[in-house]
């Protein structure tokens, strides 16, 4: 039995990796919602994971926390599913990609929030100096794809961006058409329609998050 906490599907880009690549890949899995900063909420993670925080895979009695933890186990787990490019050399590249996504991009993060229900914005978000390189780097990664996808079948890195696009959606940010016609290969994913389709769903609301 598989069980893979999450937090609010609006808002947690972290929860949605694992859960996006587990659905691609068709990992069967249960899922529950632990809502951020809700009562109650970091004492049923601890409970779990010593992070406190989201997301965390349970897997027959074992518990692997953070995102690029929860991918590696399931690499191993379902070696069978495809969780990272057979080539040597492209299972590299994508773990190092994913690696970047985990560790970088703050400026990019900070300028735009997560809110996977929210409409695209009626006019491009300003951004900063900081936050421009980011997204000069975004470009560079997504116009590299292999088509449709970065290693040309769906994997873990294909996961760790699909929040990226949904902030390049949502704010409008400009992007080479190379590096459009992946990220909307994307947010057109089965996966990412059911995340987005869970998280219009939700009654939870964070304020600071709504009004972006």
């Amino acid at each position: 039995m598989t069980t893979l906490l999450i937090g609010n599907k609006a808002y947690s880009s972290w929860s949605a990796r694992p859960w996006l690549l587990m659905t691609a890949l068709d990992i069967p899995f249960a899922e529950k919602v632990i809502p951020l900063y809700a009562e109650g909420s970091r004492e049923k993670a601890l409970a779990v994971a010593p992070t406190g925080k989201v997301p965390v895979l349970i897997n027959d009695g074992f518990a692997a926390w953070d995102s690029l933890a929860i991918v590696e186990f399931l690499h191993e787990r379902f070696p069978e599913k495809n969780v990272w490019p057979a080539d040597a050399q492209k299972r590299a590249r994508a773990r190092s990609l994913c690696a970047e996504m985990h560790s970088g991009f703050q400026a990019l993060r900070q300028a735009c929030p997560t809110n996977f229900r929210r409409d695209p914005r009626e006019k491009p978000l300003e951004l900063d100096e900081a936050a421009r390189e980011n997204l000069s780097r975004i470009d560079a990664i997504f116009s590299q794809a292999e088509g449709p996808f970065l290693f040309g079948d769906y994997s873990a890195a294909d996961a760790f961006f699909t929040p990226v696009a949904t902030r390049l959606h949502i704010y409008r940010l400009p992007i080479s058409a190379g590096a459009q016609a992946y990220a909307q290969e994307l947010l057109a994913h089965p996966a990412y329609e059911g995340w987005r389709e869970g998280a219009r769903a939700e009654d939870w609301v964070i304020e600071r998050w709504e009004n972006l």
